[in-house]
């Protein structure tokens, strides 16, 4: 089990009024539709005219360039859509399997500070892995969460979880990434936020089978241990159709 107090952060939560809008949609959410519902709620929330929102859902295949990628590494460049965001970080891929989370945060009323917020962010990740018995670690040289795979080689680590945000007046957009059970080999299209050296992995490749829908209640609960409580509020309507 990773050590809690390694976790440790001093982000603030919010623990009075309005509490976090929690929203799970089950379906694919096609990413230029994802964009813009995230632009209209966080102009909403910088204007004191919406709650904040935490969103899960997931992409269809794809790959998103954020304000440090470099075009050298985008490998298959016809293989899957592209797309340009303002969020920070390089490439990176999206995709069914994948559980994405936009985080749509104000922090000023939390903490104007946005290496604490990444902290919180990376907290986060790590405490749900931990409570399915995966010892995820952050790295001072590198955004992400990691695990350490000491049976591929020494030194070998793979990435299971990244992150990429944006702020607009302090409030967040864009967010975090898991990888519950995704196609890995979607991933040799980029080089994965820059970083050649080590890998990818996810929960079912490190050999635990967990369904989407746990893997979403251990979230929920470890949010609220950081950012404090939530409201379910339901899916956004906005996904298509169930996908096989």
């Amino acid at each position: 089990m990773a050590e809690r107090q390694s976790l440790q952060t001093d982000f603030h939560p919010i623990v009075a009024g309005e509490p976090v809008e929690w929203v799970i949609d089950d379906g694919l959410v096609p990413y230029e539709v994802a964009l813009r519902e995230m632009e209209e709620r966080v102009a909403a929330i910088a204007k004191g005219e919406a709650p904040e929102r935490v969103w899960l859902l997931q992409h269809p295949p794809l790959y998103t360039a954020g304000t440090s990628a470099d075009p050298s590494d985008l490998i298959a460049k016809d293989r899957f859509p592209v797309y340009e965001t303002g969020r920070g970080g390089q490439y990176t891929y999206h995709g069914p399997g994948q559980r994405v989370a936009y985080v749509m945060l104000d922090l000023k009323r939390r903490k104007e500070d946005i290496r604490a917020f990444i902290a919180a962010l990376e907290a986060w990740i790590i405490s749900t892995l931990d409570e399915h018995n995966i010892t995820g670690e952050r790295r001072e040289d590198r955004v992400g969460v990691w695990v350490r795979r000491p049976e591929k080689s020494a030194g070998v680590e793979d990435k299971i979880a990244a992150i990429g945000i944006r702020l607009r007046k302090w409030v967040s957009f864009h967010g975090i990434s898991i990888n519950v059970e995704p196609e890995l080999e979607h991933f040799s299209g980029i080089v994965p936020c820059g970083i050649s050296q080590h890998g990818v992995t996810s929960f079912v490749d490190l050999g635990h089978l967990v369904s989407m829908a746990e893997v979403d209640s251990v979230m929920k609960q470890q949010f609220e241990e950081i950012f404090g409580p939530v409201r379910v509020i339901g899916p956004s309507g906005l996904a298509e159709p169930e996908f096989s």
